[in-house]
């Protein structure tokens, strides 16, 4: 009989609904195997990716994945799949047209995705350095060891990769600044301190595929002449600090970390720091200060952290998806990465795509592909086929593009000059009842949390911005708010500190750009057109659309609504609390906000 081997996503997203339960189950299964008689190996792995869906398995040889699998489901798995060749139709993925999806290779959310950084993300078990052997693991790392540290950063020059972690800063120039410091030690610092919300590019490659962001780090050390390195992880990322440890423990145990790796003369060794909890400490020069022991605070960058970084010693910080991709380049070579993506912008992106689209996950696409192709082609589009409003790219400090630029290309350039930016790979996609100014006061309410006070013009611009913005969106709003959130805006930009800083008005300068009219409507007009914030909001209901279901009553929090079956309903305005539940509940479109019907920004 073929052997079988069933990989069990149990990331940490997977794993929160379930996932370590269902490989619990299944092992608990096999583990009787001459009743069964059939050879079968369970794989723990990482992210597969299609969140949405998860927990997901996926059974090898037959290609054959199943999504939202419980405990209660692998009886008949095991029977049916493992033991014989059936397929549980009702555990497949359908289509929105209803096309029965069977394996990845079919699967619209995976078919224009290219793997390359996530290359062995959902293959393999991360803690078995064995797996990450049996697919050429570390053999770049072989290679770099043969070549002088002049070839290998040529080779990553050459390749044109530019940092992952948002900036977009050349990764090669960077190494190469850095190796003509002949002051020691040197350090190499992998960032996976990732705060943005709705963003987990990092957490999925470091919990997934330790070995490979381990494997860049030594080629990196190897090229600037580096002994020691350190992965500073987000504090809340339990599960990614566990696989990092036990990925590092296992390299030093198979000569990969260490005192002269592979019998070499290189020497270099990798410790895990947990983040010190504050957004902020994603900055580069707040970061090295955490590890350091110090408050994470941003200091001016007269100096480069290349030549006086960590410790005061010449220093290259690279996030974790820049390090995944250093052994492709390596071993491949730097041609191969260059026939992917654009000239300026070469290779592919992580993203996590999240919000009001149908198929949330994580995704690696070419760079170069469209907003629209990401947006309604890997993520199929919004949720209960609404209209498309924005998607803001880029964290807290990106900015949002609306409808009109969906056709523009994702690479750093092009989004940078629509206001916006690549970020580390947050990608948060909105609809029609999405207030464009509660976003803005969303984003700068958390920036004015999460700032490090260093800098006047952050610490005190980002509290005046907040204010002006909750005041907007609380009816308390005048024409003159506007050209002094401009002002305001334009000083934090030019004056602030860091990059964190310089880059925090971005969610109020493009929503401002693109939806200004919002704006105009919540302080001359004293209306909220999306029905969010809740002092400019009012709701009402459709005589002409309302079928006298019920489902708005039974669900008002405020029993504010009124009427008979079958008969249409009405909003008591004076119980009412505006939470809008009546609108989320309704299938005909019958509530609305005063003024905006269905189809017309409702």
């Amino acid at each position: 009989m073929q052997a079988k081997t069933v990989f069990v996503c149990c990331d940490t997203g997977c794993a929160a609904n379930g996932g370590d339960e269902v490989a619990a189950a299944l092992k608990l299964r096999l583990s009787d195997g001459v009743e069964l008689k059939v050879e079968s190996n369970i794989k723990k792995t990482g992210c597969h990716g299609f969140c949405e869906y998860g927990p997901i398995i996926r059974i090898m040889p037959l290609d054959l994945s199943y999504y939202r699998v419980k405990p209660e489901d692998i009886d008949e798995i095991v029977e049916k799949s493992v033991v014989g060749n059936e397929v549980i139709e009702r555990l497949l993925y359908k289509t929105p047209d209803g096309t029965v999806v069977r394996t990845t290779a079919e699967n619209p959310f995976y078919i224009p995705q290219k793997k390359v950084a996530l290359r062995n993300v959902g293959e393999i078990d991360p803690l078995d350095i064995d797996d990450f052997l049996a697919r050429d693991g570390y053999q770049a790392l072989k290679k770099a060891i043969s070549l002088s540290g002049d070839e290998i950063i040529a080779e990553v020059e050459k390749s044109g990769l530019r940092g992952r972690g948002g900036a977009g800063f050349p990764t090669g120039r960077k190494w190469r600044q850095c190796s003509k410091y002949q002051s020691f030690p040197k350090y190499v610092v992998c960032n996976c301190d990732e705060g943005d919300p709705g963003a987990f590019m990092d957490r999925g490659i470091l919990e997934g595929d330790p070995h490979c962001v381990l494997e860049g780090m030594a080629i990196c050390a190897r090229a600037i002449g580096a002994r020691e390195g350190f992965i500073y992880v987000r504090d809340e990322y339990e599960l990614t600090v566990q696989h990092a440890r036990e990925a590092i423990d296992a390299a030093r145990k198979h000569g990969y970390l260490g005192e002269n790796i592979l019998g070499s003369d290189f020497c270099f060794d990798v410790e895990v720091v947990r983040g010190g909890g504050a957004f902020v400490c994603g900055e580069s020069t707040a970061l090295m200060a955490s590890i350091e022991g110090k408050v994470g605070e941003p200091r001016a960058k007269y100096i480069r952290s290349v030549e006086k970084g960590l410790f005061g010693q010449p220093t290259v910080l690279n996030n974790v998806e820049t390090f995944s991709n250093i052994p492709v380049i390596i071993q491949n070579g730097s041609g191969s990465f260059r026939k992917i993506g654009t000239e300026f912008s070469p290779g592919t992106k992580v993203f996590t795509l999240v919000g009001k689209v149908k198929r949330t996950g994580l995704v690696e696409v070419p760079m170069g592909i469209t907003l629209r192709d990401l947006i309604f082609g890997i993520g199929g589009g919004i949720i209960g086929d609404r209209p498309f409003k924005a998607v803001q790219t880029g964290g807290p400090s990106g900015g949002c593009i609306p409808e009109s630029l969906l056709d523009v290309q994702v690479d750093f350039d092009t989004l940078t000059k629509y206001g916006s930016m690549m970020g580390s790979g947050g990608m948060i996609v909105m609809d029609d009842r999405t207030c464009m100014v509660e976003i803005a006061r969303y984003y700068i309410d958390f920036l004015t949390g999460e700032s490090c006070g260093k800098c006047t013009p952050c610490r005190e611009g980002l509290r005046r911005l907040s204010t002006i913005l909750t005041d907007i969106c609380e009816g308390r709003g005048k024409p003159s708010d506007i050209p002094l959130i401009e002002e305001t805006c334009e000083t934090i930009a030019e004056a602030a500190l860091c990059g964190l800083g310089k880059s925090a008005p971005n969610p109020v300068i493009t929503t401002l750009t693109h939806f200004r009219e919002e704006y105009e409507e919540h302080i001359n007009d004293k209306r909220c057109r999306a029905g969010i914030c809740q002092s400019l909001s009012t709701f009402e209901i459709d005589a002409e659309k309302c079928t006298g279901c019920g489902a708005c009553r039974k669900n008002c929090p405020a029993a504010a609504i009124t009427g008979e079956s079958k008969k249409a309903h009405e909003i008591k305005q004076e119980l009412c609390v505006k939470c809008g539940t009546c609108r989320d509940v309704c299938k005909f479109e019958a509530v609305n906000t005063m003024g905006w019907k269905h189809g017309n920004n409702n």
